[in-house]
C-alpha cells in the first residue's frame, strides 16, 4: 500500500465572497481565466476535463482544450465518432472542470452539449496547423489500431494525397458547445473551509447564487 495521508497543502492565496459577485457566472469565469493567464501559469490555462456517461454505463473523464467561450457556453472540438462523441450523442448531459492550482481555484460546469454550426467548425478547422488537420482525418479516434506504424503510414499517405491541395474538414470532426445549467466556483481557503459559490440557471434564464458548505 502507498500511503498518501501526509500529502497536505494549506490554501491561502485568495477568497471568494458574495460582496462582488457578478450577476452571471460567465463574467466570473472570464475574470478568473484572465487572472490565471496574468499570473503566468506554466500549464495550459484552457485545459479542462470533460466527463461523459459512456454507452457501457460508466462515467469517463478526459482532458481536452477549451477553444472558445461565450455567454452561451463553452466550445471544444473532437471527432464525433470518438468514444466521447458517441457518449454525447446518447446522453448530452456532460460536466466540464478546470483546476488552476497556481491560484488554488476550481470551476465545475454542468451543461448540455450540442454540435456547433458547421461553418464554425469549418472556420476553426481551417485555422489549425496542417499537421493537426491531417491528424484529424487520419485518426479513427478511440478505435483499436494495430500499431503506431499504422497511424504514421496513413499520415504519410495523406501528406502525399493532399500535397499542394486544400485540406477540408471531415464530416465526422467538429465542435460542441456546452450550454451551462450550473457552474460552481471553488476557492481554496485555510483549514479546508474552502469557498464554494454555485450559480444555477432559472426558468427566466437568470442565475441564482448559493454558498455551499466545503
Amino acid at each position: 500500500m502507498t500511503d498518501l495521508s501526509n500529502y497536505r497543502k494549506s490554501y491561502e492565496k485568495n477568497q471568494l465572497t458574495e460582496d462582488n459577485l457578478p450577476e452571471d457566472p460567465i463574467t466570473l469565469f472570464r475574470n478568473w481565466f484572465l487572472e490565471v493567464e496574468e499570473f503566468g501559469s506554466t500549464a495550459e490555462v484552457n485545459a479542462m476535463t470533460v466527463s461523459t456517461l459512456g454507452l457501457d454505463g460508466f462515467p469517463k473523464s478526459r482532458v481536452v482544450l477549451l477553444k472558445q467561450f461565450t455567454y452561451e457556453g463553452f466550445i471544444f472540438y473532437t471527432n464525433y465518432n470518438s468514444e466521447k462523441g458517441r457518449a454525447i450523442a446518447a446522453n448530452p448531459n456532460v460536466c466540464l472542470s478546470f483546476f488552476w492550482h497556481e491560484l488554488e481555484r476550481q470551476v465545475i460546469i454542468k451543461g448540455v452539449a450540442e454540435k456547433v454550426a458547421e461553418n464554425i467548425s469549418d472556420g476553426y478547422f481551417e485555422s489549425r496547423p496542417e499537421g493537426s488537420r491531417l491528424g484529424a482525418i487520419v485518426s479513427p479516434q478511440s478505435e483499436v489500431i494495430p500499431s503506431r506504424e499504422f497511424l504514421e503510414g496513413n499520415l504519410t499517405a495523406l501528406e502525399k494525397k493532399y500535397s499542394g491541395k486544400e485540406i477540408t474538414r471531415p464530416n465526422n470532426w467538429g465542435g460542441y458547445i456546452v450550454k451551462p445549467v450550473e457552474i460552481e466556483f471553488w476557492q481554496g481557503r485555510p483549514n479546508r473551509l474552502h469557498d464554494r459559490i454555485r450559480y444555477k440557471i432559472q426558468e427566466d434564464f437568470s442565475w441564482q447564487t448559493d454558498r455551499l458548505a466545503p
